[in-house]
């Protein structure tokens, strides 16, 4: 099964908690603070691989987790960092944030990686948080949130020289004689509903060739498998055009050249001026003087296209279309290899994003509530029995400016203020909390 667009979830590892401990040393107040930081917790990455060829592995496991990082300890000890986690996939994987629907990466070549989620980072030990006036801190930083995002997972693929035409105009069949491929071949309409690749082998160089499934008028907007089929076209350096000429279907194979051209030209303007030669088959089943043929032939070299007549079957015409092949992909790939054009995807959240230090009040009845992300994680490494730790949380909140907030709000003494689900009683004289 030929497996090309999968969806998962991913999730980063949380940091490890910094490590609230004190030595046992006479004279040190209260043994001295001595808890270590926690670990990083493990990225998500994904690096394309030239063993894998579809995104099947993808279609049966839907969630991927990193490992957390490990808790800080006693002693100044750090937590361990948590294991990235690798997520291979095959070259020409695009990877695309479902929230968004922003490109992350298009991963063309073996070896290219992104880092999808980053670790949480691990929180810092007491000891980090003494000075000449907090020698005893009884406090510790909670690790960095883990990170999760949906993604999806679009394959397209690469091949030199892609093979397009109406269904049943015998691509299959030229892909299996020119290569040693072999696909499903019938005298049915869309006998192939996947792309197949083959390596073609000339003089002493090879190129790939894939046989894309049919296209018919309407797939630019989605008609038949349209979208899944003219995707895996715009990584090709080139196209062989194949048109039944024998009118085998009563169809006229004028029309049929100009109504799959226009097909390609509206999914992509750049698809539409791929560089193209004609394969004009089935031409054994006409005469030496057949009409049909000639106009065709006309038609074709008038729009500046090399036509090549073949009849795939008995393998007439090929070498000199394989031929003409390997000379054309020659000539695009001396030109200047077109450059995929750099996308930014920031995935730094704690540090650039601008909603991270935000601290966001409203009121909900008689409550007043405040929240915001790092807010979130100060809370999470405050002691509520140590007055210190309670004081360090005040500060931030009231630098913040979430204090001023709540009383343009009405907050006054006495008044109840929720953070999580928490909830303590406002003091004005008595702050912190």
């Amino acid at each position: 099964m030929f497996v090309d667009r999968a969806k998962i979830i991913i999730r980063s590892g949380k940091g490890g908690n910094g490590a609230v401990s004190f030595r046992r040393e006479p004279f040190v107040p209260e043994g001295g603070p001595d808890g270590g930081d926690g670990g990083k917790g493990g990225d998500v990455i994904f690096v394309a691989d030239n063993n894998l060829r579809t995104l099947m592995d993808f279609k049966y496991k839907k969630k991927y987790e990193a490992e957390d990082g490990q808790d800080g300890m006693k002693r100044k000890c750090f937590g361990k960092d948590g294991k990235d986690l690798l997520i291979k996939v095959p070259p020409g994987t695009v990877i695309i944030d479902s929230e968004t629907g922003r490109i992350m990466k298009d991963l063309v070549a073996s070896g290219d990686r992104l880092i999808v989620a980053k670790g949480g980072k691990g929180g810092k030990g007491n000891d980090r948080f003494k000075t000449a006036t907090r020698q005893a801190p009884n406090f510790a930083e909670a690790g960095g949130f883990a990170k999760e995002r949906t993604v999806i997972l679009e394959l397209k693929l690469i091949a030199d020289v892609g093979l397009v035409g109406f269904p049943n105009v015998g691509k299959s069949t030229l892909l299996s004689v020119s290569t040693k491929a072999q696909p499903k071949i019938a005298n049915y309409h869309f006998t192939t509903i996947a792309p197949n690749l083959g390596v073609v082998q000339l003089y002493d160089q090879t190129f790939v060739m894939a046989d894309i499934a049919g296209i018919i008028e309407g797939a630019h907007q989605g008609a038949g498998l349209g979208h899944e089929f003219l995707k895996h076209i715009e990584r090709t350096k080139m196209l062989i055009h194949v048109v039944d000429v024998s009118g085998s279907e009563d169809r006229n194979p004028v029309d049929d050249f100009i109504k799959i051209n226009n097909e390609l030209s509206l999914y992509s303007q750049s698809l539409g001026e791929k560089p193209q030669l004609v394969a004009a088959n089935k031409k054994d089943l006409l005469s030496e003087d057949d009409i049909k043929y000639k106009e065709f032939e006309e038609y074709v070299t008038s729009k500046g296209y090399t036509c090549f007549p073949i009849s795939a079957p008995i393998g007439e015409g090929i070498k000199d279309l394989l031929d003409g092949t390997l000379r054309l992909l020659r000539e695009v790939e001396s030109q200047e290899d077109e450059k995929l054009p750099e996308i930014e995807f920031d995935l730094d959240v704690e540090d650039k994003d601008p909603e991270y230090r935000k601290i966001t009040a409203k009121k909900e009845g008689e409550l007043y509530i405040l929240s915001g992300k790092q807010l979130q994680k100060i809370f999470n490494s405050t002691n509520f029995n140590d007055m210190g730790s309670l004081r360090y949380l005040y500060k931030y909140i009231e630098k913040n400016g979430g204090i001023q907030q709540l009383k343009e709000l009405g907050l006054e003494e006495g008044d109840t203020i929720r953070i999580d689900d928490f909830e303590f009683e406002y003091v004005e004289e008595d702050s912190p909390l």
